[in-house]
């Protein structure tokens, strides 16, 4: 029968044994408590937690489940609460996933460590055996010194035998090293458990007993691993029996050879439906059409009615830059099929297993601009909308990684708007000066992530990554992420749309929009060696970076002045809807840094190239 889990429960229960299920997250531990006690129980509370613990009845024993953890220890409340259960049982049955073995293992060797009779159940050997991955049970089990049952618990298969085995369960091969180590908390304690968890510094259990030691955490944890990654490359072997076409396509995307034109050929399908669909075919549909086409007449003839258009207010509600023009046609027409188109892209790469292996394949790379290899995505999107990629950078792992992209993104990445305009200027000049371009663009990208990575402190993260099965993606499960995320993320981007709109209003109204051009023009004419009409195409290149490049075109310029001219348009500061989002992605602190910054060097590079090629 099921009970809940509480004090007297568990006093009316201390005289049966306790078989603990314990694994990493998502290795199907409450699937095996269900096919093992054939029950669905109500779960409840662990006494003085809100974690939800299930516990039910197997004959003369008592099967607990606990939270995944991925390792014993008082990190988090799941540990602490799967700490103390562990402490407490009889048995533990070890559920492993046989496709992440050199993961889930490190547990195990942790509980046989703490000597508790352990059984394994290997699970997923199904999912194994597609992906190529073959595994010598018995080898495992002798190295181990534990009973390892394969099983594939979602058909219950192996139940059987894992019932059997629980009835002798034993006592595996603690690590050699733990023998010279035990003797002062062993013998003060005489609990091997929890003598361990005093060594590796757990201060709970060491507060408990009044202990207090150095911590021996990190001499145990590089011995467990390293014993850990020899028993894998003991029993694990890969072979082509039974595998799967969608485990062959994993294989060959990791494969540098095969793995690279599948990467391009990704890369430009997403590139095509986010830069080229959502960002040219949707957003003009959305923005123009809709926004531009309907929503603004609207807008502008309602408040027209109670406010003058040309007055302060009507121009700083209505007007070009309007708070319920601009902005919010910004926010709609623009920003919100860019999020989506993003999201959605997204959770199919998430769910499909193919944004793993992405990073994985470009990870050594891009350690050279300070990135890992879930740099890729943002660096990529960002030649379809800088807005959008600006946004991905949530996918990299530290801050100092999310800080190098975002300025990347700014300063080294023209949008699709902008390339075809730059391509038609290009096109005139020639294959040399397009090479040219490309390679100083190029240059300054990888210059610019080489001593961002070397300044700032701190180096890029190690790519840490589970790599789960090529399959198709779910789509209630892709709707509902991309749904949610794109919701929140433009709840939180609006209010930062509208008072963008409000400080340009006021720049304009105020005559300082025009005074920016007339300041920029000696820069442009003495430094850049431009024409002064140059100034209002930076100007405009701020509002939207296409508007400055299309400015640029109108303008009679020499070859050399053309290169010059859209160097410095691609360095300079993106569009408002990007800066708003690097605001809004790095706080102001860092915005009012990036921004100067950036356009700092657009013009100091623009003018080195100027004299020196014209």
């Amino acid at each position: 029968m099921a009970c809940h889990v509480n004090n007297k429960k568990q006093e009316n229960n201390s005289k049966m044994r306790k078989i603990v299920l314990v694994g990493n997250p998502n290795v199907g531990k409450s699937v095996f408590f269900n096919a093992l006690t054939g029950i669905y129980v109500d779960v409840s509370n662990y006494p003085g937690t809100t974690l939800d613990i299930s516990q039910a009845r197997l004959g003369n024993d008592l099967i607990i489940d606990t939270p995944g953890i991925y390792g014993v220890s008082s990190f988090n409340e799941e540990e602490k609460v799967a700490r103390d259960i562990i402490l407490n049982a009889d048995i533990v049955i070890n559920v492993v996933d046989a496709v992440h073995l050199e993961r889930d293992l490190f547990l195990t060797q942790q509980i046989i460590d703490m000597g508790i009779p352990v059984v394994v159940a290997l699970n997923m050997v199904d999912e194994a055996q597609r992906q190529g991955i073959a595994i010598d049970i018995d080898k495992l089990s002798e190295l181990l010194g534990v009973t390892v049952v394969p099983t594939v618990a979602t058909r219950k298969q192996g139940l059987k035998q894992l019932k059997q085995a629980v009835a002798n369960a034993r006592q595996g091969n603690s690590l050699p090293i733990l023998a010279e180590m035990w003797s002062l908390p062993l013998k003060k304690i005489g609990n091997q458990a929890e003598a361990l968890l005093i060594l590796e510094g757990d201060p709970y259990v060491a507060a408990r007993h009044r202990i207090k030691m150095k911590s021996r955490q990190e001499e145990i944890y590089l011995a467990r691993r390293k014993h850990v990654d020899a028993i894998v490359a003991a029993v694990v072997k890969e072979t082509n029996n039974g595998i799967s076409w969608s485990a062959r396509l994993g294989h060959w995307m990791m494969q540098p050879l095969t793995g690279i034109p599948i990467l391009l050929l990704i890369l430009w399908a997403l590139y095509q439906f986010v830069g080229v669909f959502i960002a040219q075919t949707i957003v003009e549909l959305t923005e123009n059409g809709l926004m531009e086409g309907y929503y603004q007449p609207f807008i502008t003839n309602l408040v027209s009615t109670w406010v003058a258009p040309d007055s302060i207010l009507g121009i700083l509600l209505i007007g070009e830059f309007g708070v319920l023009t601009m902005a919010v046609t910004y926010v709609l027409g623009l920003l919100l099929p860019l999020v989506a188109g993003f999201y959605l892209s997204l959770a199919i790469l998430e769910d499909s297993g193919l944004l793993p292996r992405i990073a994985v394949l470009v990870d050594r790379a891009l350690m050279h601009l300070g990135l890992n290899g879930r740099g890729i995505i943002p660096i990529i999107l960002g030649f379809g909308c800088v807005t959008a990629a600006t946004i991905t950078t949530r996918l990299l792992t530290s801050n100092r990684e999310r800080r190098i992209a975002t300025f990347l993104l700014a300063m080294c990445i023209p949008c699709s708007a902008q390339l075809a305009f730059i391509a038609s200027m290009l096109a005139p000049l020639g294959a040399s000066y397009a090479a040219l371009y490309l390679i100083l663009v190029a240059t300054i990208l990888i210059v610019t992530g080489t001593a961002l990575n070397r300044l700032l402190p701190g180096k890029a993260t190690d790519l840490l990554i589970d790599l789960p099965p090529i399959r198709w993606p779910h789509p209630l499960n892709v709707l509902k992420k991309t749904v949610t995320r794109t919701t929140s993320f433009i709840y939180e981007a609006a209010p930062l749309f509208a008072l963008g709109a409000l400080c340009i209003g006021f720049l304009q109204v105020s005559g300082l929009l025009v005074t920016l051009q007339d300041v920029l023009a000696p820069l442009t004419v003495n430094w850049l060696q431009l024409p002064k009409e140059t100034a209002t195409a930076f100007i405009m290149g701020f509002i939207r970076r296409d508007f400055g490049a299309a400015g640029l075109y109108a303008l009679p310029l020499t070859a050399p002045q053309s290169l010059v001219a859209l160097l410095t348009i691609t360095i300079f500061v993106p569009c408002i809807a990007s800066v708003l989002v690097i605001f809004k992605e790095r706080g102001w602190r860092e915005g009012i840094i990036i921004w100067p910054a950036i356009l700092f060097l657009a013009f100091f590079i623009g003018g080195i190239v100027s004299n020196i090629i014209i």
